[in-house]
Parts: C-alpha cells; sequence; structure tokens
C-alpha cells in the first residue's frame, strides 16, 4: 500500500471516527502532505508502508530542517510532527506499521514572546494624564489606578482587587494578594500614593470595606473597563498596540533592570515564584539595547 492512499484512509476515519473538524481534518491532510511529498524527494520514490517503517530518525529529522530552511516557525513545525505522530498510531494500529525511530523525535518548542514594555516616556505619560479622558471624580480614580500599575507593577487584577482598607498612606507600603493568595508588600512612590490620596478624598464610598475604584455605578471596577480606558489613551495619543494595562507591569520591571536593579529584588517585587519568571526582563533589555545599536549606528 503507498502512503498517499493511507493518507486519505486515515483523513477519512480522522475525520468519521474521531469526528474531527473539517478545520482539524484540512490541517492534518496538508501536513501529511508536506511530509510524504519532502520524502518522496528524500527517499527518491514514493514511499510505501515498508519505507515509513523503515525511516530513520535522521529522515525525520531531514523533514523538519527542510521546514525550519522555509522559514516556517517553531509553533508551526510542532503541529507538524504532531500530525505525523498521530498518522503513525494510526498506521500502526490498522496496519502493523511500527517506527521507533519518531520517538526519538524532539517536538519543536516555540519561544514564548518577550514581554512589551513600554518606553519611560510612554509610561509616564499614561500614568500622568490618562485621567484627561473622563470626566469628575472618575479623572482621579483612573490616574490614581494607572499610576499605581506603573509605579507598583501591579498586575490589573490585583489592583482591582483592593479595598479602601488597603491603600497606602504614611507607611509607603502596600500589601497586595497575588496569584496563589500569595501577599507581598510592595513599596509606594510618594506620586502613586498621593494620586491616591487624591483619588480617596473623592472616593464615593470610601468606607474600609468597599472596593478602592470603582465603577461608576459604584461596584468594583471591571478590568474590561481598565482595558477600555487605556485603548482610547493609546489611540488619541499614538502609542503602540501593546499599551495596555499589563504592559505597565512590564515596563516596571524593565525600567528598574535597566537602572541597575537586580533580578531577587525585582522577582519579590512582581510576586513571581521562581526567578526564571523574572529573567525573561534581562532579554528584553537587552533586546532594546540592541535596536537601539541599530537605528543609531553609523553601521547598525
Amino acid at each position: 500500500m503507498q502512503a498517499a492512499a493511507a493518507r486519505v484512509d486515515f483523513l477519512d476515519w480522522l475525520a468519521q471516527e474521531r469526528r474531527a473538524s473539517p478545520l482539524t481534518v484540512s490541517a492534518y491532510g496538508a501536513d501529511l502532505a508536506g511530509f510524504l511529498g519532502f520524502m518522496a524527494v528524500h527517499l527518491g520514490g514514493e514511499p510505501d508502508l515498508a519505507a515509513l517503517a523503515g525511516l530513520r530518525a535522521a529522515d525525520f529529522r531531514a523533514w523538519l530542517t527542510r521546514c525550519a530552511n522555509d522559514g516556517q516557525g517553531a509553533a508551526t513545525r510542532a503541529r507538524h510532527v504532531a500530525a505525523v505522530r498521530t498518522f503513525f498510531r494510526w498506521l500502526a494500529r490498522h496496519h502493523d506499521v511500527d517506527n521507533p525511530q519518531l520517538a526519538l523525535l524532539a517536538t519543536p518548542r516555540a519561544r514564548k514572546p518577550l514581554p512589551k514594555a513600554l518606553s519611560e516616556t510612554q509610561a509616564m505619560a499614561v500614568a500622568r494624564d490618562i485621567g484627561e479622558l473622563t470626566d469628575g471624580h472618575l479623572a482621579q480614580r483612573d490616574t490614581a489606578l494607572f499610576a499605581l500599575l506603573y509605579g507598583c507593577g501591579l498586575r490589573i487584577a490585583e489592583a482591582l482587587a483592593l479595598d479602601v482598607r488597603d491603600a497606602p498612606r504614611s507607611t509607603g507600603a502596600l500589601r497586595v494578594t497575588g496569584k496563589g493568595n500569595k501577599q507581598r508588600d510592595v513599596p509606594v512612590l510618594i506620586p502613586v500614593r498621593d494620586a491616591i490620596a487624591v483619588w480617596l478624598a473623592v472616593h464615593p464610598a470610601p468606607s474600609p470595606d468597599q472596593p478602592l475604584f470603582v465603577g461608576a455605578r459604584g461596584g468594583r471596577l471591571s478590568p474590561r473597563i481598565a482595558q477600555r480606558t487605556i485603548q482610547l489613551f493609546r489611540e488619541m495619543n499614538g502609542l503602540p498596540d501593546h499599551a495596555t494595562p499589563h504592559a505597565l507591569r512590564h515596563s516596571f520591571a524593565t525600567h528598574l533592570l535597566a537602572q541597575g536593579a537586580d533580578l531577587r529584588s525585582i522577582q519579590e517585587l512582581l510576586g513571581h515564584a521562581s526567578l526564571s519568571t523574572t529573567q525573561v526582563y534581562t532579554s528584553v533589555d537587552t533586546a532594546q539595547l540592541m535596536d537601539v545599536w541599530h537605528r543609531t549606528h553609523p553601521r547598525g
């Protein structure tokens, strides 16, 4: 039996018995067509089932190398490998085609995208001017919220979970409950503390058990409202698309690192359980440095 015919039977099984979606069947079909097309050239002829059973790990790696040379990313190549492995498992069950060499093939791992930070000027503009978008006491609320996000590096959920009793006053520190209900103390800069004090002075319900940041109707402020606010601000001020509430947290860490802060301190401030999570910001700082070099060096 030729491999191309087995591919057709496999796709029919995938659609009929596994009830895979048409998009999944189409994607698997394209992935396997590319794989078998490469093997036909690599082996000097259209492979049959015996040829598939005899493929070596080096043959599979040669196929992945060609995919990489064609510009396919790690995520795409990982999907190709998953399709081929599913196909070979089907061959083993239905045609007794067993190829243990496939187990030696490592799945390509996609690199996690680097966190995108704003420049210091952009982050400061958000923290200082975003209140200009709204009227009345909501202007003070937005200024306090976004100053807190950038000044303390909080997640938006952490900031919106705060109650009035949690607001920093004279102590200069803020106790935050992060992921896994882990608490950490974060120092608060005087400008951030002042912005929160201005907001508390006009807070519609400043009792200790009320949310620190409330919506127009008095309930706890929704993250979606905060996201819409900064979206409008970036559109009006020409900021990049990655200017989001979470980008202010990335900016907090990146700017601290650029000013000489050590990773262990940044880890504690961000509430990361592992230092390896914080280390990604060293790559961000290096990437920004290289970008400046390419844009400014005469031979960049």
